[in-house]
């Protein structure tokens, strides 16, 4: 295995390979070097380096698998390559990546790149959130998408009455995100600005860095946290 990169530029020009990808995954998902099958658990498995697909020995459905199957990558169609430099952005910039970078120098839709942020960032975050659970997640959250577009006029009017803080019959998630740690989110009903000092008060230790949008709710934190906003028009 060739030296792993240590800039952006040795990053693209080594995913490039996608023997370099599988490689550098493989040694990660199987460091005992024992290649597991991941839909029966075997390792009674062959490699074909012509399609860059294991085949189990046993005889049963999706026999054959790519290092994708069973990661946030799976019913993804974006390269592996693409997938590869976006993953080493994001676990090598200190001060974080956005989906703008991350679509300029993977030469993607910011789209694609905001896609491939999320499932990266969720799959960091808890090592069993697998690709079948973020599909869930997303298919989800496209459903009921979907029934608020194809709803009457009427009916969604009747049902889904004003937005942000004066959408009285809409549930607010508040969701904190610990650096390194795991996301913590809490549902309410209550207005929008009374939620966020209350969530937040003996959550953290005195003096805790906290990092928030300009919203007005989030105003007072600075009298018990270093409290920094961050303006989503200048910054993502």
């Amino acid at each position: 295995m060739n030296s792993e990169p240590k800039s952006l530029q040795e990053a693209i020009v080594y995913f490039s390979n996608p023997d370099n990808c599988i490689d550098y995954l493989a040694i990660r998902r199987w460091p005992d070097g024992r290649v597991i099958c991941p839909t029966c658990g075997s390792d009674k498995v062959k490699f074909n380096p012509a399609r860059r697909l294991w085949q189990c020995s046993t005889h049963h459905p999706k026999r054959q698998f790519s290092i994708k199957v069973g990661t946030v990558m799976e019913d993804s169609a974006i390269p592996l390559d693409k997938w590869m430099t976006a993953t080493w952005m994001v676990t090598n910039c200190k001060n974080g990546v956005s989906s703008y970078e991350i679509a300029r120098d993977v030469k993607v839709t910011q789209k694609s790149a905001w896609f491939m942020l999320h499932r990266i960032r969720l799959a960091m975050q808890d090592e069993t959130l697998g690709s079948k659970s973020l599909g869930k997640l997303r298919q989800t959250k496209l459903s009921l998408a979907e029934k608020a577009r194809n709803m009457h006029k009427s009916v969604k009017a009747r049902r889904i009455t004003g937005q942000g803080q004066t959408a009285h019959d809409k549930i607010i998630v508040m969701g904190m995100l610990e650096r390194g740690g795991r996301v913590r989110a809490k549902l309410s009903r209550i207005a929008l600005r009374p939620l966020c000092i209350p969530s937040s008060s003996g959550t953290w230790k005195p003096e805790t860095a906290l990092f928030t949008d300009e919203l007005g709710g989030y105003r007072g934190l600075e009298t018990e946290y270093e409290h920094q906003v961050i303006d989503h028009a200048v910054n993502m």
